[in-house]
């Protein structure tokens, strides 16, 4: 475990030595800053004529509910904007390493090959999860100035770590087959647009083959969360699916170091 926390503080320092934490960062928090503005400045516009209306014809003024318009939809925009950005996070992590030789550095030295990857596994997860809690100053107005459930927002910000631990097994695993970051980047992209997607193709098989391609629809296990729901069938998926991944990339750095 000593060994995994080395792994872990290197990698987390090579992030922030370089920009592409910043940028990562800042992109992200500002994407996700539009479309709470905008999701926000819908509700209030929405509310506004459903007030005047009321007046208008001497009803109940209807309550609006901001924890389906804002906070749902919040959750859902930030989930599709984690698979542009999560891609860059974890496209350095083996193929920077294997183009600039120090792999071997790490093969030659007292760390086992699991340590190695889970080292590296929780240090983008650390970057991505400081990625999506500065959007909690965002949520926090609608605390501040109105009254929203918390649930769904604790699962929604589960939903987003389960995922985002997914997406970084998944990213890392293809960075470990190789040394080019771009196709790092664009082949995690790829696999998690597939999976994020593939339940639409349900519609147009069998029943029962249509229940396993929308079983493995990301996007299917995350509307939950943004609902508000924490299903404990949803965690397996996503915890399910990085275990797997985080396996496969130990056997591709198993087989690296033999190949030599």
């Amino acid at each position: 475990m000593r060994n995994s926390y080395h792994i872990y503080m290197r990698e987390l320092r090579s992030y922030f030595v370089s920009p592409i934490a910043y940028v990562v960062i800042a992109l992200f928090l500002a994407i996700s800053g539009i479309f709470f503005y905008l999701l926000l400045q819908s509700f209030i516009q929405m509310s506004f004529r459903m007030m005047m209306q009321a007046q208008q014809f001497q009803m109940q003024v209807p309550a609006m509910n901001i924890n389906q318009m804002v906070i749902r939809s919040l959750f859902l925009n930030m989930s599709i904007i984690t698979l542009f950005m999560l891609p860059m996070i974890t496209m350095k992590l083996f193929s920077e390493e294997k183009r600039s030789g120090t792999i071997e550095l790490l093969f030659t030295s007292p760390i086992t090959n699991w340590e190695i990857v889970i080292g590296k596994f929780f240090a983008a997860l650390t970057v991505y999860i400081a990625m999506i809690l500065g959007t909690v100053s965002y949520v926090s107005v609608l605390f501040i100035y109105g009254n929203p459930e918390l649930m769904p927002v604790i699962s929604g910000y589960l939903g987003l770590i389960l995922m985002g631990a997914m997406t970084v097994a998944i990213g890392g695993l293809i960075s470990a087959l190789t040394e080019n970051q771009i196709i790092a980047a664009v082949g995690c992209f790829g696999t998690m647009m597939i999976l994020w997607f593939v339940g639409f193709a349900s519609g147009f098989v069998g029943p029962e083959l249509g229940a396993i391609i929308k079983y493995l629809s990301v996007m299917e296990h995350f509307t939950d969360f943004a609902k508000g729901v924490i299903d404990s069938s949803h965690m397996v998926f996503y915890l399910s699916f990085a275990f797997f991944s985080l396996f496969l990339t130990y056997q591709a750095v198993e087989s690296a170091k033999w190949r030599g």
